[in-house]
């Protein structure tokens, strides 16, 4: 039930400025990369957002979205996590700062740079945390 419920909001989470388009219009480079790096993965959905190409899919049971840019590099991956799944630091500052909202949705991304962010959706928004929970900035979702 619970991937049910994370599937259903990273769905609802997709924000309004994206594109969906065919997969024969994704660049070669970025379908390149993109099969390099997800092998395993055959049916991925394609959207263009902010002049870049985000791939949605699911692989070994977990859904995820990669992110490229027109050239091929790779930019980030996002996996769904359960909400409880988010660090300590984050809960404690979603608890205080979003009393009494529901969070529709978490996720945790690996940044080309090497770091973890971690990502609750609450109110339409997204808030973004580093990897220990410390908050680093909203973004319109």
């Amino acid at each position: 039930m619970k991937k049910v419920f994370v599937i259903a909001a990273l769905i609802a989470a997709i924000p309004a400025f994206a594109q969906k388009m065919d997969a024969s219009k994704v660049p070669a480079p970025v379908k390149a990369t993109f099969s390099k790096t997800f092998a395993t993965v055959k049916d991925a959905k394609w959207e263009k957002e902010n002049g870049n190409f985000e791939a949605n899919f699911t692989q070994f049971g977990t859904k995820m979205s990669a992110t490229f840019d027109a050239n091929g590099a790779w930019l980030e991956t996002e996996n769904a996590i359960a909400v409880n799944a988010l660090p300590p630091a984050a809960a404690s500052y979603l608890a205080t700062n979003y009393k009494g909202e529901k969070i529709k949705g978490a996720a945790k991304l690996k940044m080309a740079n090497g770091e973890t962010h971690y990502e609750a959706e609450v109110k339409g928004i997204d808030v973004l945390f580093d990897s220990n929970g410390k908050f680093i900035k909203t973004q319109k979702d």
